[in-house]
């Protein structure tokens, strides 16, 4: 139930490789990509490239860490695309009342998007999957109504700097993914509520027995999902200075849960790794922008990400079958 927080421990034989490539595969993978772009691709080492990942990682990392507490109670949440597109068409029906209004506004979105998903888990019993589904298909077809279906440009000079803007010669959406990892991160490893998230993965029943507030739990995890993808949804607008509802976030749903999977959070939830998720969505951008360097179609990029993927899997599954 422990979050990135044990040391590597160097053994040699199969036994032990297969015991160390669930948790750390996913950096050694990272440090061979690299090495090779560093060996191969031309001006990969400079900032200017370095920030583009940067900046396109950062709202799938926002969106996975969500994703990775709700799998952590062994859920999962298709909505957090639509989501995001919510978030994007109310963006410029409140940004006449100033920006925090308007950011306010598309993260109350959120809150009432994850009470429902959490209500239909907790109090209703459906399956995480089909409660989420609604929500998947209903929520991004209510932005489009939002929104009137048309892609509406963002002019607010403030609202654009969250998306462009520098601190420190770092991009903001970088320093908000960061603090949001280091929240997160906090929140699983040190507080009550992340030790009772883990319970109720582990073993939902026992931590009925235990005393556990499942339904609370439940419920504030899958609010806290929705909110991070509102987020995304708010950077992502501002990133391309503009609101489209009908592609803001599509298929995000899928990346995050890559992320997560990739970085060895089990789909049996228990666990949660945010330092593995972050490092699945370095992984996944990494492999893509690889292929685009490369002059790849992105065809290839999304067999060689098929691939991480099944390898992810399958680690997984022998190391719980052991």
């Amino acid at each position: 139930m422990s979050t990135d927080t044990a040391a590597p421990r160097m053994l040699p034989g199969p036994a032990h490789l297969r015991a160390w490539l669930p948790q750390y595969g996913v950096y050694a993978a990272i440090a061979a990509l690299v090495l090779s772009n560093v060996l191969f691709t031309p001006a990969f080492l400079t900032w200017s490239n370095l920030r583009i990942q940067l900046v396109q990682v950062a709202p799938v990392v926002i969106v996975a860490l969500g994703m990775a507490l709700v799998i952590g109670t062994e859920g999962i949440d298709l909505s957090v695309g639509s989501v995001m597109a919510l978030a994007a068409a109310l963006i410029p029906l409140y940004l006449g009342y100033g920006v925090v209004a308007a950011i306010v506004v598309s993260l109350l979105a959120g809150v009432a998007v994850g009470l429902i998903n959490g209500t239909l888990v907790a109090r209703v019993g459906l399956q995480p999957i089909v409660a989420t589904l609604a929500l998947f298909v209903g929520g991004r077809g209510l932005a489009v109504v939002i929104s009137g279906g048309q892609l509406k440009d963002i002019r607010n000079p403030d609202f654009r700097w969250l998306g462009s803007g520098d601190v420190f010669g770092v991009p903001v959406l970088v320093w908000v993914a960061a603090l949001l990892v280091f929240v997160v991160a906090f929140t699983v490893r040190r507080t009550v509520f992340g030790r009772r998230l883990l319970a109720i993965g582990g073993n939902r029943p026992a931590a009925e027995l235990a005393g556990v507030p499942v339904k609370r739990v439940l419920i504030t995890v899958y609010v806290v999902c929705a909110v991070l993808a509102a987020v995304a949804g708010v950077l992502a607008v501002a990133r391309i200075q503009s609101s489209d509802a009908s592609a803001v976030g599509l298929l995000i749903e899928l990346n995050a849960i890559t992320a997560v999977v990739v970085g060895g959070t089990p789909l049996t939830g228990g666990r949660v790794r945010v330092l593995g998720t972050v490092a699945g969505a370095l992984l996944m951008q990494l492999v893509l922008a690889t292929m685009i360097k490369h002059d790849l179609p992105s065809s290839t990029a999304e067999m060689a990400q098929a691939v991480i993927i099944l390898v992810a899997v399958a680690v997984a599954r022998e190391r719980k079958t052991r």
